[in-house]
């Protein structure tokens, strides 16, 4: 009699741990969902030091012309966080769920949201999370070496603003705007923000890293 009731107690407890793994999964998916909208209106001022112009002039300087602020809208590097965290699978539902808020039910994106949006210049970065996801979150699935984390934050990155430039040319181009304005625009958003995408996106990694190791801990 034991013996024929213990394999259906197994089984229940399998059933049981899915639903709990399976709840604890979409719990997963709308806080990093979340963390991203959090994301798009948070702006982080970021101080360094720096050498002005007229320092080679020799103009008179004071100590606040050697720091430069640069205000940096974190969501590159909490979109690479996402794929390092929750994986490919995982994060790219993340992503659509953000996608979907934003084109079909309220306005998470930086300029607004609905279904016009999608002929907004940046569109495309936001429709670059996917593949950058994908791909950085396929790489690091083999572990987090160095060399993975490099790897997945170079094509993540690489990823997303390449691809967001290039729907931004699309764009521009049905709209008949000038190579002034594709250049600048360029500049503006994919110049010097790249380096400090990259470099914080490494920062995600090693924080996402950390972080499954504390909740598988808890689990």
């Amino acid at each position: 009699m034991t013996n024929a009731v213990a394999p259906k107690i197994r089984v229940i407890k399998k059933q049981i741990e899915g639903i709990r793994l399976s709840f604890g999964s979409v719990l997963l998916v709308l806080c990093c969902t979340f963390l991203i909208i959090l994301s798009t209106f948070v702006q982080l001022n970021i101080h360094h030091f720096t050498l002005p112009a007229g320092f080679f002039s020799g103009e008179h300087l004071v100590m606040a012309d050697y720091i430069h602020t640069y205000r940096l809208i974190p969501q590159v590097p909490v979109i690479i966080f996402v794929g390092a965290f929750l994986g490919r699978r995982y994060g790219i539902a993340s992503i659509l769920l953000y996608i979907l808020l934003g084109l079909f039910v309220i306005p998470v994106f930086a300029l607004g949201g609905g279904p016009s949006y999608v002929l907004e210049y940046s569109f495309g970065y936001i429709l670059a999370y996917i593949p950058a996801v994908f791909f950085s979150g396929s790489i690091l699935k083999s572990g987090y070496t160095n060399r993975n984390i490099f790897h997945a934050v170079l094509v993540g990155v690489l990823t997303i603003h390449v691809i967001g430039v290039l729907y931004m040319l699309f764009i521009a181009g049905l709209r008949h705007e000038g190579s002034e304005f594709m250049l600048g625009w360029i500049i503006a958003q994919s110049g010097v923000k790249i380096i400090y995408d990259f470099i914080f996106s490494f920062a995600a990694v090693f924080a996402a890293k950390y972080a499954k190791i504390i909740l598988w801990f808890f689990m």
